[in-house]
């Protein structure tokens, strides 16, 4: 019920926006731009503003003998530019008439922008390895930015020629090159986690797809492994997350909204993009319940503690904004949307600046939360079970702090094997 917009708000709107009459081609599509832009939150006034500006382009539009399917992004450029031309200072800018030909286009009553041709050879491989990607690996967007801007990076500071491109001449000695200059660059930087890993996929993907001949993942060093791996990860203090939780004034809209994320990091250990993925249908409030899109497209159930829910239930009754969002947790400023992963991280950094802790992110919360759990004496298991970790060798790290725990993830030896 959270999700939809209330009938009272549209009328409002409609009844606001009465007055403005809309003539021309864009007519027809008045009513619909009215409730398009009420259900993504925008201001009474606003709404009038793109109302206003609808009526102008409709009737640009009208004079010129052209119907909505001819407003493409170069027409569009011609009102903006016949309006500048005028002096109007208005809705002079591709920004301001955005949401009217996002509006336009969803509803198939403008043509869609043409899809851009990557022009160059980088472009086009980058596009190739986007599809291998997405297709192939199944990684997440957040990961895929990542492993293209690694890409592109490195074919960047190839030497290739404009005639071959640069993976000519591509040899294990360039690629071992290349990974000493960006050792020496990072020194002294905090462990990069990403772009090893990276070229080592962007390498194999370059053999797969048959344009390098060897495969030259080998020619990338093993270079330093992730600290969680050499020992235990660094944990958020108790006192810095009870800081945390406490900063939140949880009188305002805001406040009640971050104090329900940041208690969804801390009793569910979640990453932050699985809190920034939560939809309204995932929870199962009669059954205590939900469910948690995780890593690689795995989903897993987990009981709702009652103090989540009962942070999630005042969040939504009295502060989530009026929106089509299906998500949980969405943006505090119109168009209210979806949260990115990076606006959870961001709360959290605020947090911590308002209770003057040293800044630490999620994950630091889910090393807390299963350090506490082991000294608690729960299980290897139990603690991977929490963390929704893939393999047991994730959840080992943990049994550095106490080395008997170590046995529990050793697999019984059959009878016999051991001769």
């Amino acid at each position: 019920m959270y999700a939809v917009l209330s009938v009272s708000v549209i009328d409002k709107t409609e009844a606001f926006m009465g007055r403005i009459v809309v003539e021309g081609p864009l007519a027809p599509f008045t009513d619909g731009l009215r409730r398009y832009l009420a259900g993504r939150g925008y201001a009474l006034d606003t709404v009038r503003d793109h109302v206003h500006l609808l009526a102008d382009l409709s009737g640009w539009l009208s004079a010129r003998d052209m119907a909505a399917a001819d407003l493409t992004e170069r027409t569009a450029e011609e009102f903006l530019l016949a309006r500048r031309a005028v002096g109007r200072r208005i809705g002079v800018s591709e920004r301001a008439l955005a949401p009217t030909l996002r509006y336009l286009r969803s509803v198939q009553a403008a043509p869609q922008p043409p899809a851009r041709v990557p022009a160059t050879f980088e472009e086009v491989l980058l596009a190739q390895y986007r599809r291998h990607l997405e297709g192939e690996r199944g990684l997440s967007e957040g990961t895929i930015k990542h492993y293209l801007r690694c890409a592109r990076v490195f074919l960047g500071w190839l030497p290739g020629s404009k005639r071959a491109g640069p993976l000519a001449g591509l040899s294990a000695g360039r690629v071992t090159g290349y990974v000493m200059e960006w050792a020496r660059h990072r020194e002294g930087l905090p462990p990069d986690m990403v772009t090893l890993p990276a070229l080592r996929s962007f390498l194999r993907f370059l053999h797969v797809a048959g344009h390098v001949a060897d495969l030259l993942v080998g020619a990338v060093p093993a270079g330093r492994a992730h600290p969680g791996r050499l020992g235990v990860p660094r944990a958020a203090s108790g006192e810095g997350i009870r800081a945390v939780l406490a900063s939140c004034d949880r009188d305002s809209a805001a406040g009640r909204r971050d104090y329900a994320i940041m208690l969804s990091l801390t009793r569910l250990a979640l990453r932050g993009g699985e809190v920034a993925r939560l939809e309204l249908d995932d929870v199962g409030w009669r059954a205590g319940h939900v469910s948690i899109r995780g890593k690689g497209g795995r989903v897993d159930v987990l009981p709702l503690p009652g103090d989540v829910g009962q942070a999630w239930a005042d969040y939504l009754l009295h502060s989530r904004p009026k929106t089509v969002s299906t998500t949980l947790f969405v943006t505090m400023v119109a168009p209210f949307g979806a949260l990115a992963t990076s606006s959870v991280t961001q709360v959290l950094a605020r947090a911590c600046a308002r209770a003057g802790v040293a800044r630490f992110g999620p994950h630091r919360i889910r090393h807390a939360v299963a350090c506490g759990l082991l000294n608690s004496g729960a299980s290897m298991e139990e603690i991977g079970q929490l963390l929704r970790h893939a393999h047991e060798r994730t959840t080992a790290i943990y049994a550095k702090v106490d080395q008997a725990r170590l046995a529990e993830l050793a697999r019984p030896c059959p009878q016999g094997a051991a001769r």
